[in-house]
């Protein structure tokens, strides 16, 4: 089975320092049909306004993965940790036993575009860290988190993988679904193609399942997420 779900039928909000999108229920957005995708629990899509930010928070026992569009995060943590992340790069963080941190736009002309992703772990009270790479703009598939951090993969603590993977204006791929990751999640980053036949664009999302392979087409160039999940 292939289900579509369209950019604007995501839950959304607008803050004015921060407009957000959140493809699972997540802060004042709530629908019981969309609480998560296997062990997927957020996929939101953030910009945050010039000089803006999230205040010091906590986070537990959680799989944290930001990618940054276009623009800087500035991260803070109670470790006495503090990194910009630019655009292009990944940040993956174990909040494990706890920590609290901050996320700032510290740009005083360019807004902060990102997704931040949440992902539940398979292993609980681990030491809190982090991780940030950037990984090259390159055609094709590239592995982006993995349990064992294979391909130069950033480290994730649960059985999954997570692929960028970037196509140019009418191409044809068909994608084998592994038996042991039966569920898998795509997000368009940017970008318009056919996903057995059913056109995806921008931010848009496809949860498939039960399902042997897909068959991908490009319309436009395009860069996707796509989430092996058991």
């Amino acid at each position: 089975m292939i289900y579509v779900r369209k950019a604007n039928a995501r839950g959304h909000a607008n803050h004015g320092w921060l407009e957000t999108y959140h493809s699972f229920s997540f802060a004042n957005y709530y629908d019981p049909d969309f609480m998560g995708f296997s062990d997927l629990r957020v996929i939101n899509e953030d910009r945050v306004q010039v000089g803006k930010g999230f205040g010091q928070h906590p986070h537990k026992n959680m799989e944290i993965l930001s990618y940054v569009l276009e623009g800087t995060i500035e991260h803070q943590d109670s470790m006495g940790f503090r990194e910009r992340v630019k655009a292009g790069e990944f940040q993956i963080m174990s909040a494990g036993t706890g920590i609290h941190h901050s996320e700032y736009n510290p740009s005083d002309q360019e807004t902060l575009h990102f997704y931040q992703i949440w992902i539940k772990p398979n292993e609980i009270n681990i030491k809190p860290r982090y991780e940030t790479r950037y990984f090259p703009e390159v055609e094709g598939r590239q592995l982006i988190l993995s349990s064992d951090a294979r391909e130069n993969s950033l480290k994730i603590y649960q059985d999954m993988n997570l692929w960028r993977w970037r196509f140019k204006a009418q191409e044809d791929h068909e994608y084998t679904i592994l038996k042991r990751y039966g569920n898998v999640l795509i997000q368009v980053v940017t970008g318009e193609l056919r996903v057995n036949g059913q056109l995806i664009q921008t931010s848009d999302g496809v949860a498939v399942f039960d399902e042997e392979n897909i068959q991908i087409t490009t319309v436009k160039a395009a860069e996707i997420l796509l989430f092996e999940l058991l």
